[in-house]
Parts: C-alpha cells; sequence; structure tokens
C-alpha cells in the first residue's frame, strides 16, 4: 500500500485497538504484496494480489517453507473468490503480544506474540465482499479466510495449495495407517466408493526439505461449522498439494456433504505452518494451534484434572482391584472399556452395566480411594447424550471415552464440539477415539482432554513410527497413544515404551495397556513401575533436545522442581549426547532407566536402573539399544 493511504488510515486506528496497535487504510485496486513479520524476524507470510488473483507464500529464516501458492474460497454457484478479478478495498496491520494460562499444557504459560495482515477484498463479478487474514509467529505463519457481507453462504470448496521447493517431502497418512514420506505429488490414492477418494493425507501433515534441518507441519485450528480438512496431490504438480473438504465421515458411515451453508459473517478455520529450523524446535513450536483457537468458554475448570489412566477387565472384581493399582500406582483414574453395557455395536442403552459388573459398588469404591472413574460409550448409545451425561454425573463418573468417532464433514464437527460442550455441562472428561483430528478446541473446552486420530500403539507399531508422531500427530494436539509397557508383542524395548510418558505430550495417559495388576505383583520383575508412578501428565515447562523424523528424539519436562528426560530410537542403536543446561544450579540426582544388553527381541532387553550426581554442566550420554530408550528422573539434590 503506499505510504499516503497508510497515513490516511492513522484517524481510524483507534477502531483496532481491542486487538493490538494498528492502521488501517484503504488501497487502491492495483496488483500488491503484503508481508507479515513475527516480531523475532524468524517467520514471514506474503500475501500477493497480481491480476486479480491471489498468492501467498511463506519463509523461515530466511528458507523458503511454501513458495507461491493460491489462495481463494469456491462457492457452491460456481464463484471462485480470490482466482481472478479481485480488488482490495481496506488494509489493516498490527501486532499482538500477551501471554495466556491454560487450564493444563506442554508449558503453565503460553506466549501469543505475532503480526498480523488483513486485506479486506471486493469479488468485482459478484460484489462479495471477503477478507483474507495473515499471522506470522515465532512459531510458524497462519491464514484463514472471513466472508464479510450478513447473510448466509454456501462454501463448496476451498481453493488453497501449497506449493513446496524441489526435494520437498511429505510425511503422508491417513486414518490409522503408518507414516509414509513421499513427495508431495505422490501420495497413494487412498478411500473406497463410501469415503473421499483419492490421493489423500490426513493432517497433521510435516514435511521435511533438500535443504537439511527446516522442518514444517500443516495443521488446523478453530475449525467450527467446516468440514476437516484433507490435502491432496495435484496432477501434473508434482511439488503441489491442494485442500480438500471432506464429504464423508472419516469411514463412510454417515450423511454426505458436499457443501456447507454458513451464516455470514463466516471465518474459516486457520490453516496454520507450525515450522522450525530444526526438528527438536518444530516440537517445542506446537502451541501455535492453541493459540488460534478461541479461549477458554468454561468459567470453572476447577474441576478439570488431566491424569494416568488404568483400564479394567470387565468385572466388579476387576474394577476393584484396578482401584487398588491405580492408588499404590500413582494413577489419577480406572476405565471400564468398550463392553461395559454390552456388545457396543449392537447395544444402544449405556445407562445399565452388564451383569458382571456392580457399578455402583465400583463408583463408589473408586470414590472412596479418591480415583475417578471413566466409561467408554459407541455413538450408537448416544440418541439423548443431555439426558446421559446427566446420569453419568449423577453417578460420579468423571468422564467419557467416545469410541468410533468418525468426524469429516460439517455436521460432524459441530456434533464433536456440541459433545464436548454437553460432557462440560455435566463435569465429564471427554477423550474421543479412532479417526477424530485435533483443531485446537482442547483450549477453548479444556475438559476435551485428549483425542485419538493415529496408528495407537496397541497396534504394536514400528520404533520409527514411534519416533514420527512426535513431529507429526502430536504437532496438532493431545495424543491418546496407550502406553504397552512389558508387552511380549512390542517391536521396542520397555525404555522405548517408559520414555514415551515424557516424549508425547498426552494428558490423559492410559499406561500398562493390555494388563492386569496381578502382572506387577512382583514389582522386582519390573524396574520401570516407579518411573510411572511418578511421572505427571502435564507440565510447568517443556524442551526438547535433540530430533530428528523418523529416527530419534529426546524431551525434557518439568513439573514443579522436578524434570523428566524421555529419549527414543527407531530402530538403530544410538548414543545421544545431551547437554542438561535447563537444570537450574547446584547438584541434582539423576535416576535413569536404560536399555541394558540387547536381548533376542527388543522386548526382551531389560531395564538397567542407575543413579548418579549431575549439574548443570553435564553432558548426559544416552546409550539406546535398538528400537530403544532412555527414561530419566532428575531431582534437585
Amino acid at each position: 500500500m503506499s505510504r499516503r493511504g497508510l497515513l490516511k488510515g492513522a484517524a481510524v486506528a483507534a477502531g483496532t485497538a481491542a486487538v493490538g496497535i494498528g492502521t488501517t487504510g484503504t488501497a487502491a485496486a492495483a496488483d500488491a504484496s503484503v508481508t507479515a513479520t513475527a516480531p523475532d524476524g524468524s517467520t514471514t507470510i506474503t500475501m500477493s494480489l497480481t491480476g486479480g488473483v491471489l498468492s501467498w507464500s511463506a519463509k523461515r529464516r530466511g528458507a523458503t517453507v511454501v513458495n507461491g501458492s493460491a489462495l481463494g474460497l469456491k462457492l457452491s454457484d460456481g464463484t471462485m473468490l480470490g482466482r481472478g478479478g479481485t480488488v482490495i478495498t481496506n488494509y489493516q496491520h498490527w501486532t499482538v503480544n500477551n501471554t495466556w494460562t491454560p487450564t493444563y499444557g506442554r508449558n503453565a504459560t503460553v506466549r501469543d506474540w505475532y503480526q498480523e495482515m488483513r486485506w479486506n477484498l471486493r469479488d468485482t463479478a459478484t460484489l462479495i465482499n471477503f477478507s483474507v487474514q495473515i499471522r506470522a509467529y515465532p512459531s510458524g505463519v497462519a491464514f484463514r479466510y472471513v466472508l464479510l457481507d450478513k447473510g448466509t453462504a454456501t462454501i463448496a470448496d476451498e481453493l488453497t495449495t501449497f506449493v513446496f521447493p524441489d526435494g520437498t517431502l511429505v510425511h503422508s497418512a491417513r486414518d490409522e495407517g503408518a507414516y509414509n514420506p513421499v513427495a508431495p505429488g505422490s501420495i497413494p490414492v487412498t478411500g473406497t466408493s463410501g469415503t473421499d477418494n483419492g490421493p489423500l493425507t490426513d493432517l497433521p501433515l510435516t514435511a521435511t526439505y533438500a535443504s537439511g534441518g527446516l522442518i514444517a507441519c500443516i495443521c488446523e485450528s478453530s475449525r467450527v461449522n467446516f468440514p476437516r480438512l484433507m490435502l491432496s496431490s495435484v496432477s501434473g504438480q508434482p511439488n503441489a498439494l491442494a485442500t480438500y473438504l471432506m464429504e464423508h465421515t472419516a469411514r463412510g458411515s454417515g450423511p454426505v456433504q458436499t457443501t456447507s451453508t454458513v451464516t455470514t459473517p463466516f471465518a474459516t478455520p486457520w490453516r496454520a505452518v507450525v515450522t522450525g529450523s530444526d526438528h527438536a524446535e518444530l516440537v517445542d513450536n506446537a502451541e501455535l494451534v492453541l493459540n488460534l483457537a478461541p479461549a477458554n468458554v468454561l468459567t470453572d475448570t476447577s474441576w478439570i484434572k488431566p491424569g494416568k489412566v488404568f483400564r479394567c477387565q470387565l468385572t466388579t472384581a476387576a474394577g476393584l482391584a484396578g482401584v487398588d493399582f491405580a492408588v499404590a500406582r500413582g494413577m489419577q483414574y480406572v476405565e471400564y472399556d468398550s463392553g461395559w453395557y454390552g456388545p457396543e455395536r449392537g447395544t444402544t442403552d449405556a445407562t445399565r452395566s452388564i451383569p458382571e459388573i456392580d457399578l455402583p459398588r465400583v463408583l463408589s469404591y473408586a470414590a472412596d480411594h479418591g480415583i475417578g472413574l471413566l466409561l467408554y460409550i459407541n455413538p450408537m448409545a448416544m440418541a439423548d447424550v443431555d439426558g446421559l451425561f446427566s446420569l453419568y454425573e449423577s453417578w460420579g463418573v468423571a468422564g467419557v471415552k467416545l469410541g468410533f468417532i468418525n468426524d469429516g464433514t460439517q455436521a460432524m464437527t459441530n456434533q464433536i464440539i456440541a459433545w464436548a460442550k454437553t460432557a462440560a455441562k455435566y463435569h465429564l472428561l471427554i477423550d474421543m477415539h479412532d479417526d477424530v483430528r485435533p483443531f485446537g478446541f482442547e483450549r477453548t473446552y479444556p475438559n476435551w482432554v485428549s483425542l485419538e486420530g493415529v496408528r495407537g500403539n496397541e497396534q504394536f507399531p514400528t520404533a520409527s513410527h514411534n519416533v514420527t508422531l512426535p513431529f507429526a500427530r502430536n504437532i496438532g494436539g493431545p495424543m491418546d497413544y496407550t502406553i504397552c509397557y512389558g508387552q511380549s508383542r512390542d517391536k521396542t524395548t520397555n525404555a522405548h515404551q517408559m520414555a514415551m510418558a515424557a516424549v508425547y505430550y498426552q494428558p490423559l495417559n492410559f499406561i500398562y495397556w493390555y494388563d492386569s495388576p496381578s502382572k506387577f505383583a512382583n514389582t522386582a520383575n519390573w524396574p520401570g513401575l516407579p518411573w510411572f508412578d511418578a511421572i505427571p501428565t502435564t507440565w510447568d515447562e517443556s524442551h526438547t533436545l535433540t530430533g530428528a523424523i523418523g529416527q530419534h528424539i529426546a524431551v525434557a519436562r518439568r513439573k514443579g522442581s522436578t524434570w523428566y528426560l524421555g529419549a527414543m530410537t527407531n530402530e538403530s542403536a544410538r548414543t545421544l549426547s545431551l547437554p542438561l543446561s535447563f537444570l537450574g544450579g547446584g547438584d541434582w540426582t539423576a535416576t535413569v532407566y536404560a536399555d541394558g544388553t540387547p536381548g533376542t527381541s527388543a522386548y526382551q532387553t531389560p531395564v538397567v536402573v542407575s543413579t548418579r550426581t549431575v549439574t548443570s554442566a553435564t553432558v548426559l550420554s544416552m546409550a539406546m539399544a535398538p528400537s530403544g530408550g532412555q527414561a530419566v528422573v532428575l531431582k534437585p539434590s
């Protein structure tokens, strides 16, 4: 914009005071570009208008994250906003710098620090007014569209593309599939006649670059009244991905929605590109997704308590024993999973338990011992969710785990949010399972404490898969990834399973999956138990010390005065040298849980426990067996 145009806008700058120091101006209908730059100078996002066509690009520390790529929306009548005949009617910009306190999280406080640029635009053919908002944070960039006219609109598609530099690989996965690093133009065709079909990948989607350490993860945030986003290869464009708005529920069970009718003004979800100059930095920048989400709407969050969970077998005795085990092992919850009220695919009544479970007795026993009870529900049994959740609150149930939540359509997005809202009304935690993907709403409804949307650990994936997740799925939000410590089917060592509790961000952490308390009766056989006893699930401070997607990672997290450090490797044995400079002064006692001499299988590799004194000047040498790991507790001496 011209300097004159910006100065002319100074008289109305007060209109933006609510969101920061700003400038507003009126611009000519001409080619233009505008760049939002992160306040620390690390990232930029540029929006351009050339010949009436909108585009965008992004950089981190001078390196290209996304080359010139398309912007736009397609309406149901064929109108393509941003693809031609677009003029600028107004320009605004401001910088925001504040902090906020999450109910729980990776860190006790979150900094919200960005520069935003907005263009108000008009489509000259239809006179539709719309806006594109771009933001640059130290942790990445984001943008969204806003339909400005008052009324309704029917959106048929989003026309955004992501064009990557030559040599970029994207780590593609769909539903509960394994990650597959491929060129953007080579995403495999998946789906059936009853689902969205094509060369499609789910979010979060991570891109690695030929240039080296640069890494980016595409996520969405603040998805409300809108379909879930997937990305698709583009025929004839080997470096490009295009947005794809889902028309089916994820596994094809539900009505098809090819368009989304919305009341305007209406803002689409944020398209976030979390970035890191190296792979470890990406993991620490994941809070960008939360910063873009609506603030917490709950006035009272004192009842929301993340924690560790033990799944009980489906009997009264198992529930009572589970409570005793939870007390002994420092856990906060027990859970009755699928089947507690009957076969989940054929039973629609989740108001009574099977005869084998005396639910009132287990609930009373759990309450007397300070343990919460979680109950699994299939949506088939949720015709009257208000009545059901009200009943559960009257019973003293602490939360619900919803299975087969296959979001995708606009209607399912709204249903998911409604379930979280209703659960909050009745003081219930909520954990959503199967093919549901994060969009930052654990900030808005912090009782929505976890979700799945990943190839789970209960499927016994490879170590390579496990060390991909911190840089991919977990960037988008909390991840329910059941820890299978001591399982003979594991393809990893027990120390690798232990490290997950520090490496992954999972505020509701299911531990000892597939097991019963009797297995661990002889505690001498299970040296990892004290680690799980002690480790929390939410944090005051988190630092990723080193990492490379699909290869290895080490994360240190602090709760109070104690640090917990987890490290994991892929199928290659590896030794990491980790400076402990994050520690405070004085001496610290390190309790180290390490891989012993590798057994004939990874599972048979023993856990060896040792202690030593360290300081902030110590460089810790962490040797890991193939598919192994290490877990370390650091306490001030």
